[in-house]
């Protein structure tokens, strides 16, 4: 096979015609170097509290990733092949053959934002200037082994690199935070926080829902078999989290439904849901509850809340039950967000102390439902194209059907919602590109002046991320 070269033009995603993009290329140059905010993601916190080297390609860039796996999962890969564990022991390929194997079939992802965010990595973190493939797959592999036991490549330098200003992980309610509570005595917990998540002592759905419950009330001396005891042990360990600098809550539920019942019916669901004995119908119901409860808890507490609805997850059985959860098998559905958030609006949508942030795989409700709501209720931001959009044609998408009824402002700019901590920079890039692309065209419309078009850019790229999660001020 012949040697390609890789080459990333300065003018990527910029623009179709010769004007639109010598106006984005303008709006694209105040924002490209501005600092990074990742106020939502899922890289390991132990990386940065350890500070060690990563190991090598396929561990960093392959096995973790979940894009890279479901496409080559879908093309009849094996993930056992890709170096990828499973939950029976099986064997599985070496890191080198592994790679190989992903370098054999790189092809498959051209068209995909997956291809652009690993060129991106490639040329722009490592140097390299050639396509990966399976002639050059060696030469990959021993590149990047390389270069990641160079100080530069250490996990905080990444950071500095990069001007990544603020980080977050996401851990679950139980966590003990240990990574973090080394972070923080380092001076580092600002920089590099936790995110609250406690799917995994509100989902009655998880098959480990009662002993988790029973953890909670174990970690925080607090009766959670009773409902006001279950509550009060949620409130601890938020407090917990934010005690180490934490500035947002994150839900992952199915459905946007939130409920707002009276405490015995409340008694009763959490009795049910602990007892294995709940109907499907209630088990909906209780996790509907548990969002206007947490969304109650942030007016006192000031913790930013985050929903993030609409996926099927593990939707493939056979994967979850060998390879476990988290191996590209997420499915988008639809969603249902007028008639799901109402009861949690009614009660404390018009508060000004709570901030809850909108994200969706079901792009249909972004003109029909979200940019009302968002563009109504002071409470309401939108998160930017989440996951499957999260794509160069998914950006353009959500802010041509959001912008004419919610604006800019009633966004918050982008987050990356990441595993991958060396694609950060990429799709920050990325996203930064297509706004300038989108404004450009305004501008050559003349909808708006290329000053307030740069201004924009600014705050989708820097400003609003900032101002919604509260780093433009002191701790919370």
């Amino acid at each position: 096979m012949a040697e390609q070269l890789l080459e990333l033009h300065p003018d990527r995603f910029l623009g179709t015609t010769p004007e639109s993009t010598a106006i984005a290329r303008e709006i694209y140059a105040a924002t490209r170097e501005l600092p990074i905010i990742s106020p939502h993601g899922h890289t390991d916190a132990a990386w940065f509290a350890d500070n060690r080297p990563f190991s090598n390609a396929t561990e960093l860039l392959l096995v973790p990733d979940h894009y890279v796996l479901r496409m080559l999962y879908s093309q009849g890969f094996d993930l056992s092949s890709l170096g990828v564990e499973s939950l029976t022991g099986d064997e599985i390929a070496a890191p080198r053959a592994a790679w190989r194997l992903f370098a054999a079939n790189y092809h498959l992802f051209l068209g995909t934002p997956c291809r652009i965010w690993l060129d991106h990595v490639f040329h722009e973190v490592f140097g390299l200037d050639i396509v990966l493939n399976e002639d050059s797959a060696d030469h990959y592999y021993a590149h990047i082994e390389g270069a990641l036991q160079m100080a530069e490549y250490l996990p905080r330098a990444i950071l500095d690199r990069f001007a990544v200003e603020r980080i977050a992980t996401t851990e679950g309610a139980l966590d003990p935070l240990l990574s973090h509570q080394r972070l923080h005595r380092e001076g580092l917990g600002e920089r590099i926080l936790s995110t609250f998540r406690p799917d995994d002592v509100v989902d009655p759905d998880r098959i480990d829902f009662a002993a988790n419950v029973a953890a909670l009330g174990e970690l925080t001396g607090e009766d959670t078999q009773t409902w006001a005891g279950y509550l009060q042990a949620l409130r601890s360990r938020r407090e917990f989290f934010k005690s180490l600098g934490v500035r947002a809550s994150d839900h992952g539920h199915p459905s946007a439904a939130t409920a707002d019942l009276d405490v015995a019916t409340c008694e009763r669901l959490l009795r049910r849901c602990l007892s294995g004995e709940a109907t499907s119908e209630e088990r909906e119901l209780f996790r509907a509850q548990m969002l206007t409860e947490m969304a109650s808890m942030s007016l006192d507490d000031g913790l930013v809340m985050q929903l993030h609805p609409g996926s099927v997850r593990n939707h493939n059985s056979y994967l979850h039950r060998t390879f476990g959860p988290d191996k590209g098998a997420d499915i988008p559905c639809a969603i249902d967000f007028v008639n799901g958030l109402r009861p949690l609006l009614d009660r404390v949508g018009n508060d000004p102390r709570l901030t809850l942030i909108l994200f969706t795989l079901d792009e249909s409700t972004y003109a029909r439902e979200l940019a009302p709501l968002a563009g109504h209720y002071p409470c309401l931001k939108l998160g930017p194209p989440w996951w499957f959009h999260d794509s160069p044609e998914g950006m353009l998408r959500f802010r041509q059907q959001t912008t004419e009824t919610a604006g800019f402002y009633n966004t918050v700019g982008f987050n990356d919602d990441t595993r991958a901590l060396l694609s950060i920079p990429a799709r920050h890039d990325l996203a930064r590109r297509m706004d300038a692309r989108f404004l450009a065209d305004w501008v050559a419309q003349h909808r708006l002046t290329l000053e307030q078009a740069s201004g924009i850019a600014i705050d989708l790229a820097y400003g609003l991320a900032k101002r919604a999660y509260g780093f433009d001020r002191g701790r919370i």
